[in-house]
């Protein structure tokens, strides 16, 4: 445990202070998958050169053929948490380490090779909030192999485990041994999971990150102290494994509001699954799932608090440490994906976790399980997804026309003058039939003035017309058309209009030029997530100055 302060904070133990650069490079990776990739220093170098060295997956190149596909440019993410105590040559992390520095109990086989955390992340293709749902672990789902084929009705987080255990019993597997043998059946689990996902809720994963559990605590000793935030106190003893009794707890005790987490109590923080209810009647594993969501938001604040996100030389840093810490794959175009990467460096993300049926007793033996309708999930991740794509960024004023609704729609404006393209001479007349607030020939002249015309004469109409015209005299043809282009009308030619010189007469319905009013105020954009059933409450990540507040 930390060290408590005043004020309901605490500080990790960690002796010295580690550089910057350090501290958030071997984070970066671990603790949020994908910020290793959030950097736009990255598109100054080769892909091969930032993933020399870096443990790699080939599973995407299967799952991705029969996935379903993508209406745009869009990018799915899914970052695998894996609740495994062994190494990535499959040889078991020392007991004392998992016992005592992770609170995660002493046997290896503990957690075996369980997906304890899925997230899938959407990065729109117009570079707008990232959505990011979580998976329950626990949803009972039909599961698949690698190569598509159905391994049966199972928890979720088990479509790792039980595909890499029927890799490591085939064919397939004979003359592997070692690290060769474990790196196999790991692709066989990752492509089993990516499928499994990909069916459950019907959307392409085109990338994958993973870390494991000692991973994430190697990270997070190089980040603490970590800030976190909580709404409620929370006090998890640990317990003994019993006859009868599975045993748990993480020896976790924090205050409510913001505490400074080492290492240990920063895994302890995100792995919590007992002694914990939101107070919106959901499970133990729902408000630990929205701990990891939050803890992710404070990594991604930490790490561009700290200037990491763009710098290059901390992003040389960064993939010198990350090697052994996470898995990705193969095919990752961080070049591609860096144009997309700027939501997820200012924190522009938003999470939110599926909601199931009801809960329900299933398996061999018997287990807890949340029953779910895969149809019901796909809408909403659907809805959520192209949501994220619809709420593109709204244009600038003066990027789109405006168009006056007093004119006829059926005439086509020309074009009106703009700062490159000069008035063209002519004198301007304005009379004004209208009764419209704020409407008169001089206010309307001063407009055409501003606009590069010379004024002309001013006043009142002769007649009570209601159609706003533009006539012009002989040579004023180029002036007209650019004049009339302002109010949507065609301008005429009428020798009564004199050489030279443009006549403006308001109608009776001109109430003004759209353009020459102020804005209104752009709505805010649509929340795609809004009125949508999720179980708890969304976490934000630019949300209470990027460290949101969980249970």
């Amino acid at each position: 445990m930390g060290q408590r302060r005043s004020g309901g904070r605490v500080t990790g133990g960690a002796a010295g202070r580690r550089s910057p650069v350090l501290i958030a490079g071997r984070t970066v990776a671990c603790s949020v998958g994908l910020s290793v990739f959030v950097a736009s220093g990255v598109v100054w170098y080769e892909y091969t050169s930032l993933t020399d060295g870096m443990t790699t997956s080939n599973a995407i190149a299967e799952t991705k053929k029969d996935a379903p596909k993508h209406l745009d440019n869009s990018v799915n993410l899914l970052l695998i948490g894996l609740d495994s105590r062994k190494n990535m040559d499959g040889s078991d992390v020392d007991p004392a380490i998992v016992q005592n520095e992770l609170h995660a109990g002493a046997d290896s086989s503990i957690g075996g090779y369980n997906t304890n955390s899925l997230i899938l992340l959407h990065i729109p293709a117009n570079g707008g909030k990232v959505q990011a749902v979580s998976v329950p672990r626990d949803d009972w789902v039909m599961t698949y192999g690698g190569d598509g084929s159905e391994m049966g009705m199972a928890k979720i987080k088990e479509a790792y485990g039980n595909a890499k255990d029927r890799f490591d019993r085939s064919a397939k597997a004979k003359g592997l041994k070692g690290a060769d043998l474990e790196k196999a059946g790991r692709d066989a689990g990752r492509a089993a999971t990516i499928r499994t996902v990909q069916k459950f809720v019907d959307q392409p994963v085109d990338h994958i990150a993973e870390v494991n559990l000692m991973g994430f605590y190697d990270i997070a000793k190089a980040l603490e102290p970590i800030d976190v935030c909580l709404t409620h106190p929370v006090n998890d003893p640990i317990t003994a494994r019993t006859p009868g009794h599975e045993g748990g707890g993480t020896g976790l005790k924090l205050p409510a509001g913001v505490s400074h987490l080492n290492a240990a109590d920063a895994l302890s923080f995100v792995r919590q699954r007992h002694n914990l209810n939101d107070g919106h009647g959901n499970s133990d594993d729902f408000a630990r799932t929205h701990r990891q969501q939050a803890f992710i938001s404070s990594v991604m604040h930490k790490l561009k608090q700290q200037g990491v996100i763009g710098d290059l030389g901390a992003m040389q840093k960064l993939f010198g440490v990350v090697q052994k810490d996470l898995v990705i794959d193969n095919e990752w175009n961080i070049l591609d994906f860096a144009q997309q990467a700027p939501a997820l460096t200012g924190g522009n993300v938003e999470f939110n976790t599926l909601t199931y049926d009801t809960g329900g007793k299933k398996g061999d033996p018997p287990q807890d399980v949340n029953l779910v309708t895969p149809a019901k999930i796909q809408k909403v991740v659907r809805q959520v997804f192209t949501g994220a794509d619809a709420a593109a960024p709204v244009p600038a004023p003066g990027d789109a026309p405006t168009v006056d609704a007093t004119v006829d729609a059926t005439v086509a404006p020309t074009t009106a003058p703009t700062s490159a393209q000069a008035a063209a001479p002519a004198t301007v007349d304005v009379f004004n039939a209208s009764s419209a607030a704020g409407v008169s020939s001089s206010n309307e002249a001063k407009v055409l003035v501003g606009m590069g015309f010379k004024e002309g004469r001013t006043g009142p109409a002769a007649g009570k017309s209601k159609a706003t015209t533009v006539a012009y005299g002989k040579g004023a043809k180029e002036a007209a058309d650019q004049i009339a282009a302002r109010y949507g009308v065609t301008a005429t030619e009428s020798s009564s209009a004199g050489a030279g010189r443009v006549v403006v007469t308001l109608g009776t319905s001109f109430d003004g030029v759209a353009s020459d009013r102020p804005a209104a105020p752009t709505a805010a954009p649509t929340d795609p997530t809004a009125n949508l059933p999720m179980q708890g409450p969304k976490v934000d990540a630019q949300s209470d100055g990027g460290i949101p507040c969980v249970f």
